[in-house]
Formats: structure tokens, sequence, C-alpha cells
């Protein structure tokens, strides 16, 4: 299992504060009176970090309230320290002793920055509002009042521009790998459980039969490269639909050594609203969040920081579940390309979008910029200099803005006609013997399925035509 402890090679976000905070501080051994070792200056705006250099020597366990003086003393002692994480201006973050006189005065004008089991995390009253948000992913019973949770994401935004890093949202299944039970396995895919000694090793290497949780799990090809790249650009966060013990176990596959995602691993039971996914629940600011995911509709708010991901069906089960009739890779016993792969493809796309975020070249604000603008720029690039004219695929009763295959081509960069003029590049047909269909051939127009324009949407560029073609 990953530790929340594990710092980030570059710097450490604001949810990795608290988790290292707490973790060490809360989750470890109940000393009587444990010591913080050192205090140290912030690099800007005169943030301070804490540096837990000392060793707990306890075993204590921190939800029991036996009402020891022991307990007492060691409860109050967290508190101080959690005042310190989340009040880098408190007497304890200086290194100074904790005021225990005023208290009373303390308590009246707390503002109840976060709740832990039912506690102020600053000043350790008694809270039973359960407003905010709740980031137990970070810390087990952890919830930020929704002012501390934009002072938070206020404070990461600045470090992590100062690191030249923007956030990065992954999908798990479909997008980084794909899993199958193991009774879901068929005939034509058993030769991956008894014929593994055989199999090739860039295959070896990246399946995993997971007896423990019944399945097995297939990373995608280019995978490892991918993160070791977009790491130097983007701190980087899971975030899946799936349950926990299954999401720390993908991410243990993924990244063996903690060096990418730490305690940033967000599961189903972290969301806010049942079966939708939600920038809430990360402490980043949304104008700095880019999103890969396969599903769109599970991203109902926050589109607009999506990157769209062509699905991974490596296994004969991930087909059925999408409805497709097509034999899946195990089947064909083929896989991915590396170098030509979704991964591979997007991996250019994030870095051209990081380049022009912080290119030296612009002259505004950087505080202000938004990574979202960037992103359309950028996808209204792919089908630049196309003019097309769709027949046959959009209902009459349709306004032909409002379709699916038009709104997708705009957002590429397209422009579009009604008649095939000498300006249309391409006529978009689900059938060959439409009139418009037919005076593409006549004029040497490029005559493409609709699945094109989803291609070059998946791809990050426009497909060669020829793999297009329409039929009757």
């Amino acid at each position: 299992m990953m530790s929340l402890t594990a710092d980030s090679p570059v710097h450490s976000s604001s949810s990795d504060d608290f988790a290292a905070f707490l973790d060490a501080e809360l989750d470890s051994a109940s000393d009587v009176s444990p010591e913080l070792d050192e205090v140290e200056n912030g690099e800007a705006e005169g943030e301070e970090e804490v540096e837990d250099e000392g060793n707990d020597t306890g075993d204590g366990d921190d939800d029991d309230d036996d009402g020891s003086i022991d307990s007492s003393r060691s409860k109050k002692r967290k508190i101080e320290l959690i005042e310190a994480a989340v009040d880098p201006q408190s007497s304890v973050s200086r290194g100074e002793p904790a005021e225990t006189s005023g208290a009373s005065l303390a308590l009246d004008v707390c503002t109840h920055p976060g709740v832990m089991g039912g506690m102020c995390i600053r000043c350790g009253q008694k809270v039973e509002d359960e407003s905010g948000v709740a980031f137990g992913y970070i810390h087990k019973n952890l919830r930020l009042a929704d002012d501390e949770v934009a002072r938070l994401r206020d404070k990461d935004l600045k470090n992590l521009l100062r690191h030249k890093k923007l956030i990065l949202v992954l999908d798990l299944d479909h997008t980084l790998l794909n899993s199958t039970r193991l009774a879901d396995i068929s005939a034509e895919e058993s030769y991956l459980k008894d014929q593994r000694e055989v199999l090739p090793d860039a295959l070896r290497n990246n399946l995993f039969k997971l007896d423990w949780i019944h399945m097995m799990t297939k990373l995608r090809p280019f995978v490892h490269t991918f993160l070791k790249e977009a790491s130097s650009l983007f701190e980087m966060y899971i975030y899946t639909m799936g349950e926990r013990p299954y999401a720390l176990e993908m991410a243990s596959l993924l990244d063996p050594g903690g060096i990418y995602f730490h305690s940033r691993v967000i599961a189903q039971s972290d969301s806010t609203r049942r079966h939708q996914k939600g920038l809430d629940v990360v402490l980043g600011q949304e104008s700095a969040v880019l999103i890969l995911d396969d599903t769109e509709v599970v991203w109902g708010k926050h589109r607009e920081n999506l990157i769209l991901m062509d699905r991974y069906h490596f296994f004969t089960s991930s087909c059925r579940q999408f409805g497709l009739k097509c034999k899946s890779l195990t089947e064909q016993k083929s896989d991915e390309n590396e170098a030509e792969g979704a991964l591979a493809s997007v991996l250019g796309v994030l870095q051209r979008i990081h380049r022009l975020f912080f290119d030296p070249e612009r002259g505004d604000n950087i505080m202000e910029r938004d990574v979202r603008q960037v992103l359309k720029t950028v996808r209204k690039e792919v089908l630049k200099g196309c003019k097309i004219v769709f027949t046959g695929v959009i209902p009459i009763q349709c306004q032909p803005e409002n379709h699916h295959y038009w709104k997708l081509a705009e957002k590429l960069g397209a422009t579009f006609s009604t008649e095939v003029d000498e300006s249309v590049t391409h006529v978009v047909s689900m059938n060959d013997k439409t009139e418009k269909s037919r005076q593409a051939l006549r004029e040497k127009k490029f005559l493409v399925h609709p699945r094109w324009i989803e291609a070059a949407n998946y791809l990050w560029r426009k497909p060669p035509e020829e793999n297009f073609p329409v039929s009757s």
C-alpha cells in the first residue's frame, strides 16, 4: 500500500502537506508529549513548512478516549500540531510554546477551518456542523471548510506555478489500464494465465494476475514513459469510480516507487455526487487542472478541463461491456502500438499545452491564466482549415449546430457549409449514394465517415481520410 507520508521529488502540494502531517502525527504512536523538531521559513509569501525529523515511540490508539491524563495531553499536543499545519502563523509553527491562557478566546474566534472526528483541527472544539468538503483520501474523517479549501488552493497554485507545474487528473480503467475479473477471462484468453512464461516480455511485464482481488490487469502500452514525462510538468492525481482498495492496488502497479501520486488517489467513495466525478475534491484551482478520462458524462461540471481518451479494450469482457462486436486485443494476440498509441499522442498534447501556458513571451499575469483557454486553442488547431458539409448524418428535425458531430468538429476548429462549393474540403456522410456524396466524389473532395471526426478528437490530429471510407 502507498505511504501517505512520501514527499514529492520537487515540492509537496497542499494535499501532501496534510497527508504527510496528519499521517505522521495522528496515525503514529500517541507519545505523551511529542515534540516538533524543526520549523523552517518557506520560500515565498512568508509561508512556513513543518519538517518532522523526530521519531515517535509510543503504540497508543489515537481513537482511544480512556480519560487518562496522558491521553488528554497527547490529544492536546496533536491539536497544536495540526494547528501548525493549517495555520502557518500559529505559535506552534513558529516553534513557540502553545498558549494555554486565553483558550476560551481562541475558541470564540476560531473559524473551524477543518474537522476530523467531530473535532476542529485548529482549536480542538467539538464541531457538529457537517458543512464543507470531505477529503477522506488525504486523511480518514477529514473535512475542510469551503474557505479553508479556497485558501489551500490559492497557496497550492502559487507553489505549482513557481515550479512551472499544472495539475493532471487521471482516470484508471480504459485510460491507463484495463482490468477484468479472473472469472470473465474467455477460453481464447486463457493463454494469459496458462502460458505466461512464453508471453513476450513487453506483455508479461505489464500483465498482473491479482489473485487476492480476483482480477487481472494489463497496463496500457507507453504508460510508464507517459507518467515519467508527465510528472515533470504536472502534479498528478488518480481519480477512479472504482473502490478504494482497487484504486490503491492499481496505483501501486502504476507507481511502485510511490513517486508520482502519493496520497492523491481519489476513489468512488470520495466523490461528493453519486456516479459523478468533480474537482471539488481536488485541492487545486480549476484554472490549472487538466483531466484525462475515457468517459465524458461523469465530468458534467468540468468538461472544459477534459481531454477525452480513446478507450483501451485489452480484454474481451471490456469489449462486451461497451457492446463492441470486434475481437479484443487479447483475442487478436495484439496490443496498442507504443509510439502511436493514445498515451503517446496525448503526451504530445499535454506538452504543447504546458509550453503555451508557461510561454515567457506572454505578457499577462501568470496567476490569471487559465489552462482551459489554452486547451481550447490547441484543440481548435486539429481540424483548422477543414470546411465540412454534412449529408445523411444530421436528422432533418435537428438544428445542425446542435448536433453532436457538428459541435465536435467545431471544437476541433472546422468550419461548415450547406453546399459543396469550391471552398469545401470534406463531405461527411454515412451513405455514398446521397447527392452531395456523389458530388464530393465527382469534384474530388474528401468523402469520409463521421468516425473520422471522432478519430480526430482522440488523436489530436487529422486522421488519414482513406481509413474512413463511406459505403452504401
